[in-house]
């Protein structure tokens, strides 16, 4: 099995961002295939971490900061796959390679990776990401053939449905934030856990550091 290190992951990266798909409506955003190692995705499907129940409140994710999970300083210490995650994603060459393919301003940023764990109930409401987030990246996990339908929704700029991504493992859409960039996730049925990282790049002005991969260290890029 390929070793799960930041090294295998920036090279996977790399491979995958030669081929990515550009989509331009409603507006610009990329399906990545296969964008981590297959061992890398394998071992983020195993994590355990406790699943927050979502009492009938939804529309937000912030609405259950409690109970979110992050590769931050902690989890980084005692799971091997997020560790490997945060030092491929922090690592100057990786973020030299982002910033030339999304065209994106990334150096003195903050790196953010949420691992996501939504259940039935989840709703998210229209959203652009635009102000402290410089690039978003929503990387699909989970395997159950009963969440094909559970891509992200993405919207017009007047909020309208526009369409759905595809949803599958190691399947990534992504964009920069803009003023027009809404998505966000219609309430349906999601079978058992749906299994996602939510990988960003934050500003200074990102409040909550305890959310950070390395909360004193922003990225440089090579």
């Amino acid at each position: 099995m390929t070793a799960i290190n930041a090294s295998s992951i920036i090279d996977q990266t790399r491979r995958a961002l030669s081929v990515a798909q550009r989509h331009d409506e409603p507006y610009p955003h990329w399906l990545i295939n296969k964008m981590l190692p297959d061992a890398a995705v394998a071992a983020l499907q195993t994590v355990a971490l406790p699943i927050a129940e979502l009492e009938g409140v939804s529309g937000k994710r912030e609405l259950h900061n409690d109970t979110r999970h992050y590769v931050d300083e902690k989890n980084r210490a005692a799971i091997p796959v997020f560790a490997a995650l945060g030092d491929a994603y922090q690592n100057p060459q990786m973020v030299g390679v982002l910033e030339r393919f999304f065209g994106a301003s990334l150096v003195d940023t903050f790196l953010r990776i949420e691992y996501a764990q939504d259940v039935s109930g989840f709703w998210l409401q229209p959203h652009t990401d635009l102000g402290v987030k410089k690039l978003t990246m929503l990387i699909y996990l989970s395997d159950d053939p009963a969440h094909e339908n559970l891509g992200t929704d993405i919207y017009n700029a007047d909020k309208t449905w526009a369409k759905r991504s595809p949803f599958k493992p190691n399947l990534t859409m992504a964009f920069v934030p803009g003023d027009a960039t809404y998505h966000g996730f219609e309430q349906r049925e999601i079978s058992g856990v749906r299994k996602s990282l939510i990988l960003n790049y934050v500003t200074k002005d990102w409040r909550d550091r305890e959310q950070l991969a390395f909360p004193s260290e922003t990225v440089t890029a090579a």
